[in-house]
């Protein structure tokens, strides 16, 4: 067998007349390939790094130093102030290259102007570091930019003109600065306000001054001290304690997913489809590797943090029973593949060449056509992943900790990423309405045995080509994701295409050494353990509702004309809409980014507002005129749009409490305060998805090349989660989420509320009639 043949580097037997040696050369040189692959990464890391380290210097600046300083030597002209003379003296006479006094004033000179360049790069990233703690800008009209703010990103520009590699900017970003505990406290009463009647608000209010006064001040300090030595006070505890510590199963509870293009098909080819996804992926990675993707920017100049890309690829969650481990390797030669109940490895190169993507759609449909059965315990093998973390840490510890279950597991946990050849096929269908919620469904949870969903993500891969994410979120958050999806669909699309018939370009290498199937000795204890864990990932799936639709009538160019955010718009409609829904206001959970600082992640806004819950409830009552209600709409998103700029600006309330939360929890101090700021359920959750990050086409040009973005599971058990994606000019997708359990939610029905009050909205800002 050919992989037989090539696995084996040399053999060798013994002879009468000694060892025989038998070399494969095909083998020895697929390692030589591999060990100079190896190099060159280091080398690229090692140049990468000096070259982000120097950042905004450069290589050429420091010439440029070194020779004007010699210059000026050679015209009489001591720019040094006497500094070289006073470095040549401290120089050892008689010893090594230095013997004669013109090798010594060169290298005295060579150390000064090394000593110039290096001070000027620390002064102008720590210029370019206080010029980033501005945030005034964000909080100015559009439109009204104030001569400050214009000087500033002169500024800005002038520090970062050189082109910037994907983390040249970390250690300018500034720091999340600790908000005061004073301002904190105000904000969140304020928040709750609207959602609490006069008694149960003096009751709050008292238990959060008391907090203020007597528990906060010794939090705080801790707190402020962290800051001064962390590189970001929240986001190391916001990753271990929300997520990792996490006890519960990540299907549907954490893992979101995401879609893929929904009103065009590249190809209905599976295989091939997969094999343009999977090489672009590859590519992207090797980009991410060599620091060649630019930083997203803001306004096209003020950089976000790129950190959380570091473990995109490489990367798995292994349980533990109390916490939970993120491992990431440096790099990953294979993917790991479900299909029917088995699981294979296959290699993403042949020695240091990356495979094209006619040799991967050869690969991933050798492994469709394979006929082989699934081996006893394999075929459900994936649901330890997405049941609960205590029982998969007992079972892997049990039964994976040595022989083959170990080796097959650390094939998987050390792939590149997981993939799922699914036998189901979906799409969108705008004459169905259900099929966009069923895609959904099947990318959520699938039959909760065919996602890995330890692994950073799981690239699903539908029979009829279609694709979509399965997204692990310990490791980083949706726009990250989201960066590389669009990489995928914009360089599947654009640049790697298909042939007539569906099929990758070009021609296959039959010579490849195929997949390898996985082998397994899954004893029946651990066949139980599988099978508890499926048991409660079904109850799970089973109870989730999901509905997901198309809006039509408008997008953001209407909502744009109205003079507000569309953020600000969606959200002041899912007020309304539930409102109507339940007859009552909640808490109310919008994620925004706090990338702005280093190793930034997220903040919350506090969505439901007294502001906003004035216009609902002007709606509710009907008797309002169009302008009194225009008024009311317009004080509504101004303040959410304040707010949103708060927490992306650092002085958010929930990751603050959060943190005093956690310090308190160390000092073994209560507070009923904390307590119950912790424990109030996200009944309405939601989050707005990015896009655009990258110009990989025009979308002018491509009206139709829309992803639908995705969604995730409810956070309370009677709440709803939504997702929503303003996708273009004219459409807006959303994802809602509910429990079938709960006799409050009914997510189709939130849905046609949220349609009906998008609607109602919009009419407000039509030509007023003459009764109005």
């Amino acid at each position: 067998m050919a992989e037989a043949h090539q696995a084996v580097a040399f053999q060798f037997t013994v002879t009468p007349d000694g060892v025989d040696f038998r070399l494969s050369r095909e083998a020895l040189k697929h390692i030589y390939l591999s060990g100079i692959n190896s190099w060159k990464k280091r080398l690229i890391r090692i140049k990468n790094g000096i070259l982000r380290g120097v950042y905004p210097g450069s290589p050429t600046s420091w010439l440029v130093v070194v020779m004007a300083t010699m210059g000026s030597s050679y015209y009489k002209v001591d720019i040094s102030m006497g500094l070289v003379c006073c470095i040549q003296s401290c120089l050892p006479e008689r010893c090594g290259p230095y013997q004669t006094p013109q090798t010594r004033a060169l290298l005295s000179m060579a150390i000064f102007s090394t000593g110039v360049w290096v001070t000027g790069i620390f002064l102008f990233r720590q210029t370019l570091k206080l010029l980033l703690s501005y945030h005034g800008w964000m909080f100015e009209m559009h439109g009204k930019t104030s001569h400050f703010t214009k000087i500033w990103a002169i500024c800005v520009r002038l520090l970062s003109s050189r082109r910037p590699m994907l983390y040249s900017f970390q250690t300018s970003l500034p720091k999340l600065p600790v908000p005061s505990v004073p301002a904190t406290i105000q904000r969140y009463l304020e928040s709750v306000r609207p959602l609490l009647d006069d008694e149960e608000y003096y009751r709050m209010e008292t238990l959060a001054k008391e907090f203020q006064n007597k528990t906060a001040p010794r939090l705080q300090k801790y707190l402020v001290l962290k800051s001064w030595w962390a590189t970001n006070y929240v986001s190391d505890w916001w990753e271990e304690y929300i997520y990792l510590r996490g006890r519960s199963p990540l299907m549907v509870n954490s893992n979101y997913y995401v879609m893929d293009l929904v009103l065009v098909r590249n190809t209905e080819v599976q295989a091939a489809r997969l094999g343009n996804a999977v090489h672009a992926m590859i590519m992207y990675r090797r980009k991410l590797d060599r620091e060649e993707i630019k930083p997203v920017m803001a306004l096209g100049i003020v950089p976000m943090c790129s950190y959380q890309m570091e473990r995109m690829f490489n990367t798995t969650r292994i349980p533990g029973k109390e916490t939970d481990v993120l491992q990431h390797l440096s790099d990953s030669r294979h993917v790991a593949v479900y299909h029917k109940g088995r699981f294979f490895k296959v290699w993403l190169y042949e020695g240091s060449r990356l495979l094209k993507p006619r040799d991967l759609e050869m690969q991933f449909q050798k492994i469709l056509d394979d006929p082989s059965p699934p081996q006893p315990g394999e075929e459900r093998l994936a649901a330890l992943t997405a049941g609960g973390r205590v029982e998969w840490a007992q079972a892997r510890q049990a039964f994976f900790s040595s022989g083959k279950n170990k080796a097959s597991l650390e094939a998987i946990e050390r792939a590149a990423f997981f993939v799922a050849l699914d036998e189901e096929s979906h799409c969108y269908n705008p004459d169905d309405e259900a099929s966009l919620s069923l895609y959904g469904k099947a990318l959520l949870h699938g039959n909760c045995h065919n996602r890995w969903f330890d692994k950073s993500f799981t690239l699903i891969s539908f029979k009829n080509g279609l694709l979509g994410l399965n997204t692990e979120h310990a490791w980083a958050d949706a726009p990250i994701i989201g960066h590389l999806w669009e990489f995928v669909l914009g360089t599947d699309t654009f640049h790697l295409g298909y042939t007539d018939t569906g099929h990758c370009l070009g021609q296959p290498n039959p010579m490849l050494i195929p997949p390898q199937r996985l082998q397994w000795d899954i004893p029946e204890q651990c066949q139980v353990a599988i099978e508890r864990s499926y048991q409660v990932a079904k109850a799970l799936a089973d109870d989730v509702e999901l509905y997901c639709f198309q809006f039509l009538p408008f997008g953001k160019g209407l909502i744009k004309k109205c003079r507000t955010s569309p953020d600000a718009f969606v959200q002041i409609a899912l007020q309304l809409a539930h409102f109507r829904d339940k007859g009552k206001f909640c808490l109310t959970y919008e994620a925004s980014m706090t990338r702005m600082f280093r190793e930034g992640r997220t903040e919350t806004v506090r969505s439901c507002t007294s502001e906003s819950t004035a216009f609902v409830q002007a709606m509710m009552e009907g008797s309002h005129k169009k302008a009194d209600l225009r008024d009311l709409f317009q004080k509504a998103a101004e303040k959410h749009q304040n707010m949103y700029r708060l927490a992306m600006t650092g002085s958010g309330i929930d990751r603050h409490l959060f943190c005093l939360y956690v310090v308190s929890k160390y000092l073994g101090i209560s507070s009923p305060f904390l307590a119950e700021v912790l424990s109030e359920p996200w009944r309405l959750s939601t989050s707005q998805i990015p896009q655009s990050q990258i110009r990989m086409f025009d979308p002018d040009q491509y009206p139709n090349h829309l992803g639908a973005g995705g969604g995730f599971g409810p956070v309370a058990d009677d709440g709803y989660g939504v997702s929503y994606m303003i996708a273009g000019e004219n459409t807006i997708f959303f994802h809602i989420s509910s429990k079938f359990s709960s006799s409050e939610t009914n997510a189709q029905r939130f849905g046609n509320h949220i349609r009906q009050a998008l609607l109602d909205i919009a009419d407000l800002f039509q030509v007023p009639k003459a009764d109005s």
